[in-house]
């Protein structure tokens, strides 16, 4: 089992054991403890001991730190990445290309150690001024999801650990076995102790001590919409600030000047990247009438090319498993109810019991009415539900017609229609004629029921900061 990883050491836990999967094969090849609230509160105290002494360090002293981890993450890439695939499914490409990309996160977060920037107000008064201090909130708990697991150690570390926080964080129960390899790697950095700690277990024993714990300032959750309801309730008890990435129905939409060659390639990519397990990529399509048929096909061809299978066989692969067994009832439910419903399954459709495996069939759906369930709900897997809209304002208005605020595309060779969806849809972001993926420098926010606050570049950074303002009167 593995071990808790609190003040610079690596602890027994006391809680039951959680078993971790392989979603090929659906063999257990680990297990993780259910931390207990003492265990919790063990890191969260570790954490609140440290954080001054490190929030003390000069900011480009922190930075060094981050670049050592980032450097000590890309010699062992190879082993963490195998670790990915087999406890999370994604095809090894992936998870070399999430490694490498956690690595450049940090770095990329240290760069920004001699940016951290005030303000001076003007003030009313003679012979005064006014300050603006940004300052580390103090103890920051990180909870992840599964989809991008070891990315997002690096996303919510880096930030803290850089405007001088210390961190607890709580990978997923599926996939805990990168985190601790990067345990591993803090343990043999000179990284003071207490700024970096590790709990095991699951959301609603673990998670839930964490974010009730008094001591810890700010919340950092990815995951799925519900759970950040309830972690939204939990930390109201103590007025912790939360910042959540939840769930996504990204639209994307296809006009009738689109380059269908552009448009199909990326919804496929958003399909099958990660096994359709991407919050933020295309969740539905809206095909204009004169191109749906074309545009359908072209995609069902993409589709019906992919070779799914374990990706660390001996067989060279585009897609692997979903996450478990309860991810392929979950999807398998939806395309039956949109079929029952009336939509058409033109590819796919049903789950792929190879090997033991939690595997789950390409899928295209035609004839999808807006209130169909498949439309509305995040599926997660891969599956693409296609509405034919006539026009541009059907489009808008449908793209919007959502609970969820994420990411929207728009595929059209006329920039007045580009722009006008830029300043109608009403999403965190818009990709236009390209792939649903962001940029570290960019900022990564949802709206509505897809989120609080965001992450990457400077605002994502300064999520990490609490301001105080200073009066000066000479």
């Amino acid at each position: 089992m593995l071990r808790n990883f609190i003040d610079g050491q690596f602890r027994e836990a006391r809680g039951d054991s959680v078993a971790v999967l392989n979603p090929a094969n659906g063999e257990t090849i680990g297990s993780v403890p259910d931390s207990a609230a003492s265990e919790v509160a063990e890191a969260v105290a570790a954490a609140k001991r440290a954080q001054p002494g490190w929030s003390r360090l000069p900011a480009i002293e922190r930075a060094g730190h981050l670049r050592r981890l980032a450097s000590a993450v890309r010699s062992r890439s190879d082993a963490i990445a195998r670790t990915i695939v087999r406890e999370q499914g994604k095809v090894l490409g992936l998870a070399q290309v999430e490694v490498g990309f956690a690595a450049d996160y940090m770095d990329y977060m240290a760069e920004w150690a001699r940016r951290i920037e005030g303000e001076i107000i003007p003030s009313d008064r003679p012979g005064e001024t006014i300050l603006l201090f940004r300052k580390p909130i103090g103890v920051v708990g990180g909870i992840l999801p599964w989809n991008f697991p070891f990315f997002l150690i690096a996303r919510k570390l880096a930030p803290a650990l850089v405007t001088g926080n210390a961190i607890v964080i709580k990978p997923s129960e599926e996939t805990p076995m990168n985190a601790a390899m990067f345990a591993d790697i803090v343990a043999e950095s000179d990284l003071p102790h207490g700024v970096f700690n590790l709990v095991y277990g699951r959301g609603a024993t673990t998670g839930e001590a964490l974010v009730r714990n008094p001591d810890v300032g700010l919340i950092t959750f990815t995951g799925s919409t519900r759970a950040g309801t309830q972690i939204m309730a939990a930390a109201a008890a103590n007025i912790t600030k939360v910042n959540l990435e939840l769930g996504g129905k990204a639209p994307a939409i296809v006009m009738d000047d689109a380059d269908l060659d552009i448009a199909a390639k990326a919804v496929f990519q958003s399909r099958i990247t990660n096994n359709g397990q991407v919050c933020n990529c295309a969740e539905r399509v809206y095909a204009h009438s004169r191109i749906a048929d074309a545009f359908t096909d072209k995609l069902s061809s993409l589709m019906r090319s992919v070779r799914s299978g374990d990706p660390l066989g001996n067989t060279a692969v585009d897609m692997g498993p979903l996450i478990n067994r309860a991810a392929v009832e979950k999807v398998g439910g939806m395309v039956e109810r949109a079929a029952a419903e009336g939509a058409q399954v033109v590819l796919g459709g049903k789950p792929d019991d190879r090997g033991g495996g939690f595997f789950f069939e390409p899928t295209v759906l035609v004839n999808c009415r807006q209130d169909m369930e498949i439309m509305r709900d995040e599926i997660f897997g891969p599956v693409t539900p296609i509405h034919v809209v006539h026009d541009l304002d059907e489009a808008i208005a449908k793209a919007n017609d959502s609970p969820y605020g994420l990411t929207s595309s728009i595929y059209t060779r006329d920039l007045r229609t580009a722009m006008r969806a830029c300043n109608e849809i009403n999403f965190g972001e818009t990709y236009i004629n390209r792939e649903n993926f962001e940029a570290m420098q960019g900022f990564h926010a949802g709206v509505r029921r897809s989120g609080i606050g965001g992450a990457d570049g400077k605002h994502g950074l300064y999520e990490f900061t609490q301001t105080q303002t200073v009066y000066v009167q000479i």
